[in-house]
């Protein structure tokens, strides 16, 4: 694994006593990130509503949910969050960080006044990540559409 990740085991083996210990810090520092990414999203988001305009609301959690970038950087990152669930402590410290990113969420929903949970929102917009990626459509668009149908705009 050092190799991989381009790094001399002895590095890897000072700073880490063991595989599962390096996964953790793997899965810590994912959820980190995707919660930094997500409030970002929520201090810059624009003042909108699924009542005043459905698919700019739906804009705002979709920013706050995928990651930046193109349809192969989203891949990528499902790709990722996939493979966690392989790696027991890669997926728990995940699942231990997820609290914030959840809460985060929930934050912007209730802003854009969404009739979804942010549980549902999340289920509804990694679905149709899922859709668009085997299907081959364009992700955002797909999962813009499949929001705003889900809450019956």
């Amino acid at each position: 694994m050092a190799a991989e990740a381009g790094a001399s085991l002895s590095a890897t083996t000072y700073y880490f006593a063991s595989l599962d210990d390096l996964a953790a810090a793997a899965g810590d520092a994912l959820a980190q990130g995707w919660a930094q990414h997500a409030r970002a999203v929520l201090a810059a988001a624009p003042p909108v509503t699924v009542q005043q305009d459905p698919s700019a609301a739906a804009h705002v959690l979709l920013d706050a949910v995928l990651p930046a970038g193109d349809d192969a950087q989203v891949r990528s990152y499902y790709e990722h969050l996939l493979g966690a669930g392989r790696q027991p402590a890669l997926a728990t410290a995940f699942a231990a960080g997820r609290g914030v990113v959840d809460a985060v969420l929930a934050d912007l929903v209730q802003r854009v006044g969404a009739p979804t949970s942010a549980a549902v929102t999340t289920a509804v917009i990694d679905g149709a990540v899922v859709t668009a990626l085997t299907e081959r459509r364009p992700v955002r668009e797909t999962a813009r559409r499949l929001l705003v149908d889900a809450w019956g705009r």
